[in-house]
């Protein structure tokens, strides 16, 4: 049972406004995230973290070094090392040593590592867009909106906590 489903017992008057349409997007989000992750291991046997790798490579073509990756991805070091050793022994990322620096790695795509990840991106995309295929263009730029407004209000708030 989702978090939203948790509250359709409680009566309206009783959560406000906010925290209903909290729940709603993170049962959304859950609920596509769930699609996606299911898809990637039904048609490209591959996880969302090793997709998450491979795209943020994909956007370095000379590669990232290891703890830049972890940053970007916010996870540690070692959830890092173990995607990427794993598709290294697949041959879609590569280890190349940074000049001046016998003990870093840039890590980057291979050119199967690129061709398999555009192929997976194409097909992401277009589970995203079914995703929201229930919504109009112009509801989902009202969205977009709308959610952009929280996003600056919620990152304003953040820069003013101490």
């Amino acid at each position: 049972m989702d978090q939203e489903a948790r509250l359709a017992g409680t009566s309206a008057a009783e959560h406000p406004q906010a925290l209903r349409l909290w729940l709603r997007l993170l049962t959304c989000t859950q609920l596509i995230e769930t699609r996606i992750r299911g898809a990637l291991r039904e048609d490209f046997e591959m996880t969302l973290p090793r997709f998450d790798l491979m795209a943020q490579l994909e956007r370095a073509p000379d590669g990232l070094k290891m703890n830049e990756l972890s940053r970007r991805m916010m996870v540690t070091g070692g959830n890092v090392t173990g995607i990427t050793d794993q598709l290294v022994q697949e041959d879609l990322v590569e280890r190349v040593p940074v000049p001046g620096d016998r003990r870093a790695y840039r890590v980057r795509l291979t050119p199967k590592g690129r061709a398999q990840f555009a192929d997976m991106a194409h097909a992401h995309e277009a589970w995203v867009v079914d995703a929201f295929g229930a919504l109009s263009e112009r509801e989902q730029d009202s969205l977009h909106r709308l959610l952009g407004k929280v996003k600056q209000h919620s990152q304003n708030r953040t820069k003013d906590t101490p």
